[in-house]
C-alpha cells in the first residue's frame, strides 16, 4: 500500500519510513504539511501517517484539506503525535477528520494493527463507492431507478445529472431487425 509519511523531524521521519517499509509498504515522504498536501494530491496515497505539530501546516489542517478535496477514493488518515491521548486531543483530531490517533514514540506493532484496520476500511470504502456508482436499470423497459426509488427513463435521469440532451435515432442493427420487418408488414398486410 502507498503511504504518505509526514514528519518535520528528520530522525522521526526516518524511523517512520523504516517502520512502514519493514511492514511492506511503499513510502512517500514530506517534511511539512504544505509539501504533504502537494504530494497527497499528486501521488494519490490512500493512507497518510502525519505528525500533528509541524511548520507551515499542521497535521490537522492537512487532514481538513484532504477531507475537503475528497475525490473518488477515501484517504485513511493516522495522526502521530507526542501529545497525550487525552479526550480533548482525540476530539480535536476527530473533528478535523482524523481516522486514527497514535502517540509517540512510534510502536511498530501498534502501527501494524492500525494499518491493517486502514486496509480493511479502504477496501470497504472502495466496495461502497463501486456499489453507489452502479445504476439499477430495468432489463425490459430500460428505466433507471434513482436515489428516491423512482423509476424513470434513462434520458431524464442523465439529463437531470449532467444537463445532456438527447436526440433519438435508429441504429443499423435495429433498422435491419425491427424497422424493415415492420415496413414489410405494412406493405403486405396479413389477409
Amino acid at each position: 500500500m502507498k503511504i504518505l509519511a509526514v514528519e518535520d523531524d528528520a530522525v522521526s521521519r526516518a524511523v517512520l519510513r523504516q517502520a512502514l517499509r519493514k511492514l511492506g509498504h511503499e513510502v512517500i515522504e514530506a517534511a511539512n504539511g504544505e509539501d504533504a498536501w502537494k504530494l497527497a494530491t499528486a501521488e494519490h496515497a490512500r493512507v497518510v501517517v502525519s505528525d500533528w505539530a509541524m511548520p507551515q501546516m499542521d497535521g490537522l489542517e492537512l487532514c481538513r484539506r484532504i477531507r475537503k478535496a475528497a475525490g473518488a477514493d477515501y484517504t485513511y488518515f493516522i495522526l502521530l503525535t507526542a501529545r497525550d491521548a487525552t479526550g480533548e486531543n482525540q476530539q480535536e483530531a476527530a473533528d478535523a477528520g482524523v481516522d486514527d490517533f497514535l502517540t509517540k514514540p512510534l510502536d511498530i506493532e501498534e502501527l501494524w494493527t492500525r494499518l491493517r484496520v486502514a486496509e480493511r476500511i479502504l477496501r470497504y470504502a472502495t466496495q461502497v463507492r463501486q456499489l453507489e456508482e452502479m445504476l439499477p436499470i430495468c432489463s425490459y423497459c430500460k428505466k433507471i431507478r434513482d436515489d428516491q426509488n423512482y423509476w424513470q427513463q434513462i434520458e431524464g435521469y442523465i439529463n437531470e445529472r449532467t444537463g445532456s440532451e438527447f436526440s433519438h435515432s435508429i441504429c443499423p442493427d435495429c433498422y435491419q431487425r425491427v424497422v424493415i420487418p415492420e415496413l414489410e408488414k405494412l406493405k403486405h398486410p396479413a389477409k
